[in-house]
């Protein structure tokens, strides 16, 4: 009798989990029954083509893609090897790559109706500079309209653009820090599918940040184009948990669960595997060591210090004409002019600054958020020149560029009131507990 009560009892609960997920508009794919995995290498979402490509049978198909959107991560080169300081797109003896197909184009020979392509900054081919606008326009190869969705005119497609299609796919990589931009166009579409019924699915792929969390939550007052949800800097989420996280926290228009979201695991991955990227993800970011290093020089943009741009290694190096003379700051570069990089801040001046391409890789990796950089330099200046402003001009708000990347004025406010390190991130503490905590139901992979 116990057993038959305990049969009926599991019964229910099948039949409501049932329901409830019939209900929700998520859906997550998990396994691949038609793929064999011969080893523990991480396979993308866009390999797994079994099961996702029945859902966009007969379906116009719009894309959410730029540049590395090489499905499966396969570079064609035969014994590519490489390092942390190895350009991406080239060998460790310099040579250049050759990539496996795109997404794209592999859609196209499948016989997929791909109608449309959306793309983010730095455009469909990921060459254009930081914060340019992009027109709309048709890739020669396949002739497909290329929308995109950092133009003058708007950072949200279109009621025409949004009839183009019926299933939007996103297949993009990207290095999980709020400032990074292309999440926000993920979220703007998700918002638009949302509000035309249209299905979103995701093809995840590893972030390459997603091993730690960190940094302050940013403040509604705040949201910009650097920052448009209330995560941390660095988030440790995936896009397809991200995207998760999105739809059922109710940050969308129409609310929670509103968007038709399908996501396409990987396989193999988990947060703590160090996924090494193959291809460039924007101009500025060249090799493995740069995306590492981001979370913690990014501080550093429209401050008097440059970060590198305009130079082979923006985000590993920084330093300033205004350092010159100072010990502390004996390596020296000079910014010049180049393609994502026009017109550099202090182009064609001698800098005075540090190299960080000497520091092991595991060091930063270890370390998270080194606001030490910031810190010292803005002493260091503060020292030099106390009357001039180390943070650049404010906005028409009041508000500096470093605060829309931290999220608010009190890191700003911090460094000016000499608090060490280890105080500026005491204050981050609680806040970071509780996103762990609100991120939990949306991870997909093991922590």
């Amino acid at each position: 009798m116990r057993k038959y009560k305990s049969f009926i009892i599991l019964a229910a609960v099948f039949l409501i989990l049932t329901s409830c997920r019939k209900d929700d508009k998520t859906e997550i794919i998990e396994e691949n029954t038609t793929e064999e995995i011969s080893d523990d290498s991480i396979i993308c979402g866009d390999e797994r083509f079994a099961d996702y490509l029945p859902l966009l049978e007969g379906k116009r198909v719009a894309l959410f893609t730029n540049q590395t959107g090489i499905v499966g991560n396969k570079i064609i080169t035969a014994d590519y090897k490489r390092n942390d300081l190895t350009l991406f797109g080239k060998d460790i003896n310099g040579n250049d790559l050759e990539y496996g197909p795109h997404i794209l184009d592999v859609l196209i020979e499948k016989g997929v109706n791909v109608t449309c392509v959306f793309s983010p900054e730095h455009g469909f081919r990921g060459s254009a500079d930081a914060g340019a606008a992009i027109d709309d326009s048709i890739d020669e190869k396949t002739g497909v309209p290329l929308l995109s969705l950092y133009s003058e005119a708007s950072v949200y497609p279109s009621d025409e653009d949004m009839e183009r299609f019926d299933v939007l796919v996103a297949d993009m990589q990207d290095v999980g820090l709020r400032y990074y931009t292309y999440y926000i166009s993920l979220y703007h579409l998700m918002d638009a599918c949302s509000m035309h019924d249209k299905t979103l699915i995701v093809l995840d792929r590893p972030n390459p940040n997603g091993y730690y969390i960190d940094g302050p939550i940013i403040r509604s007052d705040y949201y910009s184009n650097v920052g448009a949800l209330p995560i941390p800097v660095v988030y440790g989420l995936t896009w397809g948990e991200l995207a998760l996280m999105i739809n059922g926290e109710g940050w969308l228009k129409n609310g929670r669960n509103s968007c038709d979201l399908k996501v396409i695991e990987c396989q193999n991955y988990d947060h703590q595997k160090l996924d090494e990227l193959i291809i460039s993800p924007s101009p500025n970011l060249k090799d493995m060591r740069s995306v590492y290093l981001y979370a913690s020089t990014c501080f550093f943009e429209k401050t008097v210090v440059s970060v590198g741009r305009g130079t082979m290694h923006p985000f590993e190096i920084y330093g300033s004409p205004y350092f010159e003379g100072c010990e502390v700051y004996d390596y020296t570069f000079v910014p010049e002019s180049m393609s994502g990089a026009a017109y550099p801040q202090f182009e064609g001046e001698l800098c005075y600054g540090r190299n960080l391409m000497d520091i092991p890789l595991q060091s930063i990796i270890d370390k998270h958020i080194d606001l030490s950089y910031l810190i010292e330099a803005y002493s260091r200046f503060h020292e030099r020149f106390p009357e001039q402003s180390f943070f650049g001009e404010p906005d028409i708000n009041g508000y500096y560029w470093i605060d829309y990347l931290s999220g608010s004025d009190e890191l700003r406010k911090m460094i000016i009131d000499g608090y060490s390190e280890e105080q500026i991130k005491e204050t981050w503490k609680s806040d970071l507990e509780m996103f762990e905590k609100q991120r939990q139901p949306y991870l997909l992979y093991a922590e």
